[in-house]
């Protein structure tokens, strides 16, 4: 008989005990009774970021983590825009992190801890011949991978990833950070630890609670430092066995102008298999061969192992959409069944496109939080409290994120003769709605003498109630359309 699978995990899983870590539908953690107090939402708002950093090749956006909805959800939000050639420094986050790609088009690298650099030059190469390079002088590193709009990545707490945008447009990612996640040890505010540069406070904490006021900040003033810059010089040069003038640039000692994002000088040059497609465009091999990649992916009770766990997935493609009406439009969905790394990180995601006053049905979440973001375009939208209060009543456009409590009901109306694009984040690695309209809704599932004693209406009232309505989520309207 074949010995346990446990025996055979690698030493280096033991860094990440995240990858078999929960087995509960939600890993949202049991709070101090002071903090179960910060659920007490009567408005919500659609809004931009309030903070802003400017750096030397792009910009980072981050909305007020105080307000009360950040706060009750245990989320922050961030936009990064990072302009062609630009570099966002290694970093790395002590909560789970979703990333989606909103346009644009790039590299990037999650660096896995105890994993070997699997893309390498070898010695016998061309390029390494010519060079007269010994086996330690060679590159080496590990997987660096293509990103583009309609990717998504996922991002657990503690691991380094680095983004470079090597197109000729920016490069625009929105990020989830899940504060309230039991993966995070520490206190709900939003921090990012830096390993290069001199980096601005990108979520601008302070001391005290209530914070609620809006703040934007031109990056220019008093900077952070990364983690090598907290060590004593000597001490680090040390540790990384290279002379006291090299540690001193690694912690950014003499580099006091650049913040997070900056600008590369000459080629920035890697390792990668050949690229027979442009970013521009997949190749439709390309995304079979992914789709192929996610699927046959079972949990075995121990996850996969750390160093080939899929991270990165795909929303962008209407083909492949899990929920599809001609009339109304269609949604792409993306949880642990897809990418087994988000059961562990409990969180998931969607994205959906509306035609113009197409409706997606009326709904809450059983287990989770919801986060929306406005890719294109416009809708109405109302979010519905316990006391049947609508604590939002707006249109959100372009660029705004809006929050969704738990078991709040919500519905969305696109507006917009462009239609209605966004990304929703979601606090569960595996998200249930309750529809209530449509033929899969709580109206369907109650008999008709309750829907007619409940509502005061008849027999064929109720009937119409249940039956009137044939799709399921995404909802067709008499005056449903769409311009391109």
């Amino acid at each position: 008989m074949a010995k346990p699978l446990q025996l055979a995990i690698p030493l280096c899983l033991v860094l990440l005990s995240f990858l078999f870590h929960h087995e509960c539908l939600a890993a949202r953690p049991q709070f101090e009774s002071n903090q179960q107090n910060e659920c007490q939402i009567d408005q919500l708002q659609a809004r931009e970021p309030d903070i802003q950093i400017d750096c030397e090749a792009g910009r980072i956006e981050s909305w007020d983590h105080y307000q009360n909805d950040f706060q009750c959800t245990g989320v922050a939000a961030q936009r990064v825009t990072i302009e062609p050639n630009g570099l966002h420094l290694p970093s790395y986050t002590h909560s789970p992190q979703l990333m989606y790609i909103v346009k644009g088009w790039g590299v990037m690298m999650t660096a896995l801890p105890g994993c070997p650099e699997t893309f390498e030059l070898s010695q016998g190469s061309q390029q390494g011949q010519e060079e007269g390079q010994g086996f330690d002088d060679l590159e080496r590193h590990q997987k660096v991978r293509l990103i583009g709009e309609g990717d998504i990545i996922a991002i657990p707490p503690g691991i380094v990833h680095w983004v470079h945008n090597n197109g000729n447009s920016p490069l625009v990612a929105v990020s989830l950070l899940d504060t309230g996640n039991d993966l995070n040890q520490l206190d709900r505010n939003p921090r990012r630890f830096y390993l290069a540069g001199n980096p601005a406070d990108e979520f601008n904490q302070h001391e005290g609670e209530g914070i609620s006021q809006q703040r934007r900040h031109s990056g220019q003033g008093s900077n952070n430092n990364n983690i090598f810059a907290g060590f004593d010089a000597s001490l680090l040069a040390d540790a990384l066995n290279v002379d006291i003038e090299t540690a001193m640039k690694v912690q950014g000692q003499n580099d006091q102008t650049r913040s997070q994002i900056v600008r590369v000088e000459g080629k920035f040059g890697f390792l990668h298999p050949p690229i027979r497609s442009s970013h521009a465009q997949r190749t439709q091999q390309e995304q079979q061969d992914e789709q192929q990649g996610q699927q046959g992916r079972h949990d075995n009770g121990l996850g996969e192992t750390l160093c080939n766990i899929a991270l990165k997935g795909y929303l962008g493609d209407p083909r492949r959409a899990d929920i599809y009406t001609p009339q109304a439009g269609h949604i792409n969905i993306l949880n642990s069944n897809d990418m087994p790394i988000l059961k562990q990180m409990s969180l998931s995601a969607e994205t959906g496109f509306l035609y113009n006053n197409a409706i997606y049905s009326p709904h809450w979440n059983l287990f989770a939080h919801e986060i929306f973001y406005v890719i294109r375009g416009s809708a109405r939208v109302q979010v519905v409290n316990d006391n049947g209060e609508a604590i939002l009543d707006d249109e959100v456009r372009e660029g705004q994120l809006f929050i969704v409590p738990h078991n709040h009901a919500v519905l969305q109306k696109a507006v917009d003769n462009q239609g209605f694009e966004y990304i929703a984040f979601k606090t569960q690695d595996n998200a249930v709605i309750n529809t209530m309209a449509g033929r899969t809704s709580v109206l369907r599932a109650l008999p008709d003498n309750v829907l007619a004693n409940a509502y005061q209406i008849s027999q064929e009232e109720a009937r119409m109630l249940k039956y009137e309505r044939q799709e399921t989520l995404v909802l067709s309207s008499s005056s449903s359309s769409y311009s391109s």
